[in-house]
């Protein structure tokens, strides 16, 4: 996988498959799903993530749902009129729902950008 904007490699997503867990849609928030149908019905790819999956998968309650996609933090604000960009380099989209919810939306980085975070600051 290369990235298109780099030509560097991109880590595959790790999805595991229905059969392999016991996630059912009605476990997850209506928010996330939400965000998660938007953006597919948009031409956009995206996953859940990050430790409301692990949550689920460890039969816990997650406290939130995190998303990440191909869509760039200016066509999120444009999918969703209920958000807001937030952080300086690794900007990412807050949706923002009735009764407090929010779902985070990130998007998906180049390997450059891993390997950059991994390298030790000089001085």
């Amino acid at each position: 996988m290369q990235s298109e904007s780099s030509g560097s490699p991109q880590i595959p997503p790790h999805i595991i498959a229905r059969p392999e867990h016991t996630v059912s849609r009605r476990d997850i928030e209506v928010e996330a799903l939400k965000v998660l149908y938007r953006l597919h019905h948009a031409g956009y790819t995206a996953y859940l993530v990050g430790g409301g999956v692990r949550d689920l998968l460890l039969g816990k309650t997650p406290k939130d749902f995190d998303v990440v996609t191909d869509a760039r933090p200016g066509e999120l604000r444009k999918l969703f009129r209920n958000s807001r960009i937030i952080g300086r380099r690794f900007r990412l989209v807050q949706v923002f729902f009735k009764g407090g919810h929010i779902v985070e939306v990130s998007t998906f980085r180049c390997r450059s950008e891993f390997d950059e975070l991994a390298e030790p600051e000089a001085g």
